[in-house]
């Protein structure tokens, strides 16, 4: 079995919307799963199915090959949106009866929170109240909370919401480690940034339908359209049918910068060729879209 998490053609209603229509994807396991959507698309209604908050209409999820039953929980963490301590008590205190309800031991939570508390240097926060913490010191409690209990499939949805850039990295390193260690990870977010750098794989929810699904890698490979990057000195002109000239402005002194379109039937060596044979070429690039790019396209279109 390849595959931490299977979701077999869900569909979910509420009252008269529609928030998911026939959605299949797998989350491979050992990876990084980029769960990506525009508000409403349907995303937060599929992760609450998966914590099995809410049941689906139609359908079914398997995890790791077997139905998805409700002993699966402790083997799930979930660090939702909207972040959900308990204000009045004492940072040691929640994140002991939080261990508890996975099935940790008192004395296996206590080891593995003094590891986190020494990873991210909040030793002095055990006696701390909740409400005395600021919001990025709240986050990283219950990233802790989330992923004491070592789980097989980890659920984030827009982790890094409320960190400074310096804790935001901080978190990405343990969500880089975590999946090096062999953990799955879905991550629903907005930022395009993050997807760019963390993300393995990715699936695309649109108005309740799932409209991409693939590996970064694919997906660039899919929406890439043909055009190279030159910048060079010379004149440029078009003189075979290997290529149109998209954009062309000046850079500093005398080079100036080129958009060019590959045409159909040609290859890169025909194209670098003839560039080459009529400038002094600086950069010869192929166009990749970026992640921001192909979200915007897939949505649009």
């Amino acid at each position: 079995m390849n595959n931490i998490l299977e979701v077999h053609n869900i569909v979910k209603h509420y009252s008269a919307h529609t928030a998911l229509d026939d959605v299949s994807l797998s989350v491979p396991k050992g990876q990084i799963f980029g769960l990506l959507g525009p508000n409403g698309a349907g995303k937060t209604s599929l992760i609450r199915i998966i914590n099995q908050i809410t049941g689906p209409d139609e359908g079914k999820i398997l995890f790791n090959g077997e139905p998805l039953q409700e002993k699966h929980i402790a083997q799930i963490g979930y660090l939702p949106e909207e972040r959900g301590l308990y204000k009045k008590m004492k940072v040691g205190e929640q994140l002991l009866y939080l261990a508890r309800l996975k099935g940790l031991s008192k004395a296996e939570a206590m080891d593995k929170l003094k590891t986190w508390f020494v990873k991210f240097d909040i030793k002095t926060w055990w006696d701390k109240s909740i409400e005395d913490l600021s919001k990025g010191m709240q986050q990283k409690i219950q990233f802790v909370a989330t992923v004491l209990h070592e789980p097989k499939l980890i659920i984030l949805d827009e982790p890094f919401s409320g960190f400074d850039p310096i804790n935001a990295n901080l978190i990405k390193d343990e969500i880089l480690e975590l999946r090096d260690k062999g953990a799955s990870i879905i991550f629903s977010t907005h930022r395009m940034e993050s997807v760019e750098e963390l993300c393995d794989h990715v699936a695309l929810i649109h108005k309740s339908k799932k409209i991409l699904d693939g590996s970064k890698k694919e997906l660039k490979e899919q929406f890439k359209n043909g055009t190279y990057t030159v910048e060079f000195t010379g004149t440029l002109s078009v003189t075979e049918s290997i290529f149109t000239i998209q954009e062309i402005k000046p850079l500093e002194d005398t080079v100036q910068r080129a958009i060019l379109k590959l045409q159909p039937g040609t290859s890169v060596n025909q194209l670098l060729g003839s560039v080459m044979n009529q400038v002094d070429l600086r950069l010869f690039s192929e166009n990749i879209p970026s992640m921001n790019e192909i979200f915007i396209r897939a949505v649009s279109s």
